[in-house]
């Protein structure tokens, strides 16, 4: 297997807003980013990958962009940036830009020009048609949107505050591949590509029917993965990333590890690897739908990671993750946020940073950080759960009482409030008013407390991240899944040149007990890293347990 950097480095997802204010205008910035670089520097991270900063007009927080090649003038200039770059390289850390691609913001000059006239030189650079059909945006309502000026409308798959550009016309690709050209020229060392598997759309934008027992159309499966995807993804890495050592992942829903490995195949000459949402979308919700009352599956859990890890394996490349911007917190969602939520939270990365792939850490997933139960839906912010709010309390009969219950439990300002640095006002991110409401556990869960603290939640994952430097096992090994049908503990063990890994995680607050070890086989074994602080056992696991063992030769 071919050995890369960005296979054996660990990310630290940074989304900016949140994360620290440095001028107290209650705002996350980038010099408050880069006053926090030592802190990513002692946690052992290799990459940022860093949410947009690019202007806007912020209706989906970012990533509705204005200017390719500004930055928001909230986040600071385009000075603070190359500072940020500059001072990150010089700590061995690399920079991942977030870029979206499938649309911009109605804002972009582009955009202003193209629904001026009908007969405008940028009016291709969309998607425009005379009647809308039934597609439906992400975040609800039609995926159309009339516009009085030119007697047309146009398509966007997410807010109509986003169109979708058109990959169809030359012109758009070759704009799209002399900007991300810029930046890697400004010294950044690759691109998250946010929704790119939607940028090919099926011709003649067919009708999309329901699919039985989902949120979803027909339609979605043919425009998450178009007919030119391929073609156009291929195009970008030879105008684009041949011949640079950087670093690409593609953000794609509706993808299954077969679909995967048409991206990340290194023959093929697209990207280095693709966030799914398998594990996301079918291990919690209900028929994939968000808005409910989500009954964890391990049994679900352990069969889509382990899928994911076994097709991969020699052909492509794995993105770990439980946490991200848009997801809510992975121990409040998967494990224990109240009694055993330290032990639970050791747990969660233990098992996902054991695996192959690439680890992404998302901002206070290292401290444990849990949901935000905000009173009323005037609190959050995020576009999605306010339009969810309205759509299913006014359109489908839920009760104010249910939705709040799905809004605390699944609301994607779960992930977006603000980091928590310490136990001071407004947990040490601003000394102004925060955007968003702090969660009030900053007292007890942050940054200062942790940092310090050997058996806090952020030193053990610096322990994963130490732990990946030193045994390509970790890495490179291949995978077994163990008790396949146990509802209650996952455990694999991972196989490379010679040495052997045994990751047992009990993802539950009862003990159990294992049979399916030959114990006499890992005797011998060293324990590399537990979450008990009295040591760990080859066959009983108390609530919440960790436990991995390394046998050589």
């Amino acid at each position: 297997m071919e050995k890369a950097w960005w296979k054996e480095g660990v990310v630290y997802q940074v989304y900016p807003r949140s994360f620290c204010d440095s001028n107290g205008v209650g705002i996350g910035d980038i010099r408050g980013i880069t006053s926090k670089l030592g802190y990513l520097r002692e946690l052992g991270i290799d990459v940022i990958w860093l949410s947009p900063v690019y202007a806007s007009p912020n209706y989906d927080n970012g990533y509705d962009i204005s200017d390719y090649r500004a930055i928001m003038p909230e986040f600071g200039t385009m000075e603070d940036f190359d500072d940020l770059l500059a001072q990150a390289h010089s700590l061995g850390i690399k920079i991942l830009m977030d870029l979206v691609a499938n649309h911009t913001s109605m804002l972009h000059p582009w955009f202003v020009q193209s629904r001026s006239s009908a007969d405008n030189p940028y009016r291709n650079y969309y998607i425009w048609a005379d009647e809308p059909n039934d597609w439906e945006a992400v975040f609800g309502g039609s995926a159309w949107e009339y516009d009085k000026r030119t007697g047309q409308y146009y398509l966007h798959l997410f807010t109509k505050e986003q169109p979708d550009l058109n990959w169809e016309n030359p012109e758009v690709r070759r704009e799209i591949y002399e900007m991300m050209r810029w930046w890697l020229a400004k010294g950044i060392d690759g691109f998250r590509l946010d929704a790119i598997n939607m940028i090919s759309k099926p011709p003649g934008f067919p009708s999309g029917k329901p699919v039985a027992g989902t949120p979803y159309t027909e339609i979605w499966e043919v425009a998450m993965h178009g007919p030119n995807i391929h073609t156009y993804m291929q195009e970008m890495h030879r105008e684009v990333f041949a011949g640079r050592d950087i670093m690409t992942v593609g953000e794609m829903s509706k993808t299954t590890p077969e679909v995967a490995v048409l991206y990340c195949d290194p023959a093929r000459g697209e990207l280095n690897m693709v966030f799914h949402f398998e594990h996301v979308l079918k291990t919690d919700y209900e028929n994939e739908l968000k808005w409910c009352d989500p009954c964890f599956s391990l049994l679900k859990f352990k069969r889509i990671l382990s899928e994911w890890q076994t097709a991969l394996h020699g052909r492509g490349w794995n993105s770990l993750y439980l946490n991200n911007h848009d997801q809510p917190r992975s121990v409040s969602r998967f494990g224990n946020d109240g009694t055993h939520r330290e032990k639970s939270a050791k747990m969660l990365a233990t098992c996902l940073h054991m695996m192959q792939g690439t680890p992404y850490i998302y901002q206070g997933e290292e401290l444990g950080m849990t949901n935000i139960a905000f009173e009323t839906p005037e609190e959050y912010n995020d576009v999605e759960t306010r339009n969810a709010y309205r759509e299913y309390t006014v359109n489908r009969g839920v009760s104010h009482a249910d939705m709040m219950r799905y809004i605390h439990k699944n609301s994607r300002d779960n992930a977006r409030t603000p980091m928590q640095w310490s136990a001071d006002t407004h947990a040490g991110f601003t000394t102004g008013t925060p955007w968003l409401g702090v969660n009030p556990n900053y007292t007890q869960i942050n940054a200062a407390a942790q940092v310090g603290d050997p058996g806090s939640v952020f030193n053990h994952y610096k322990e994963l991240v130490r732990l990946r430097k030193t045994h390509p096992v970790i890495v490179y090994g291949d995978y077994r899944l163990l008790p396949e049908h146990d509802p209650n503990v996952f455990a694999y063990i991972r196989r490379y040149e010679g040495e052997s890994l045994l990751v047992l995680c009990n993802f539950g607050a009862e003990q159990q007990h294992l049979d399916i070890l030959d114990v006499q086989e890992w005797q011998g074994a060293e324990l590399l890293i537990t979450n008990c602080a009295d040591g760990g056992s080859l066959n009983e696991l108390t609530p919440y347990a960790a436990h991995v063992y390394l046998l050589r030769g």
